[in-house]
């Protein structure tokens, strides 16, 4: 199931999913009818804009700034809670100057977060990540960054999950068994609030600790140069996706309860 979650992911959201929408368009355009190749014309044409308009970074942030409801978490909410928890956001494989996996780059922003408001409130640190594509665990990945790098000790390390759903699952059972059941927890501003509910049905009580808010660079044209944009408006996407699954599966719950 979760491999197959990945690949109805990749086939749907950009790029792939516009461009196999394009070629649909292009296969349509051959038809003997005109109306058939009238509508695989604008089919490819409107694809194809669609994904010049997510390259622009201006599109992308907006996309992302639509999923960032929660605030910087303030020094009064950090004092309210027990623990720090990080949540993995994937890996960097066989590293060559590392010399082995180590944190991506939404991981390393995330583990940065972390270890700065570690150090400012003196809370405990758990990190969740496991290994869903092989390699090592993200978790443990994580606890080197945030030791070596950081100078920030790790209590506890999850590193079986593959998801956000097993983050949850996973590593409420660790906290609890030391009398930990209120924590801040540290992800993207735009995945927060999709994994909150998630720790929340653990029967944790969680503070958002967003990180890495949808900006835009000061420069007008920057905004406007496609490229990076795509990266963003799909992780929105994703997101978005993440989101509708979550619900209907919440629904399903539901109805056979």
């Amino acid at each position: 199931m979760f491999l197959l979650k990945k690949l109805l992911a990749a086939l749907i959201l950009p790029p792939t999913g516009p461009l196999l929408l394009a070629f649909f368009g292009l296969w349509l355009a051959r038809a003997r009818n005109r109306r058939w190749r009238n509508g695989g014309m604008w089919l490819t044409t409107l694809s194809l804009l669609g994904l010049l308009v997510l390259s622009l970074p201006v599109v992308g942030n907006a996309l992302l700034g639509s999923l960032e409801p929660n605030p910087p978490v303030t020094p009064t909410q950090l004092r309210r809670v027990q623990a720090i928890v990080i949540l993995g956001g994937g890996s960097y494989f066989s590293a060559p100057e590392y010399g082995s996996d180590t944190v991506g780059w939404a991981t390393l922003e995330r583990v940065r977060y972390g270890a700065r408001l570690a150090r400012a409130s003196g809370l405990p640190l758990l990190v969740t990540g496991g290994t869903p594509f092989g390699g090592r665990p993200e978790g443990e990945s994580m606890r080197e960054a945030l030791e070596n790098d950081f100078g920030v000790k790790v209590r506890w390390v999850e590193a079986a999950s593959r998801d956000t759903a097993e983050n949850a699952s996973l590593s409420a059972p660790m906290l609890k068994a030391a009398g930990i059941t209120r924590i801040a927890l540290v992800s993207h501003g735009w995945h927060l609030p999709r994994a909150i509910p998630l720790f929340e049905r653990e029967g944790l009580t969680v503070i958002a600790a967003p990180t890495m808010f949808s900006t835009g660079s000061p420069s007008l044209v920057e905004n406007l140069l496609p490229g990076e944009g795509l990266r963003r408006s799909r992780m929105a996407l994703h997101e978005y996706l993440g989101r509708l699954a979550s619900q209907l599966k919440e629904m399903v719950w539901t109805k056979n309860s």
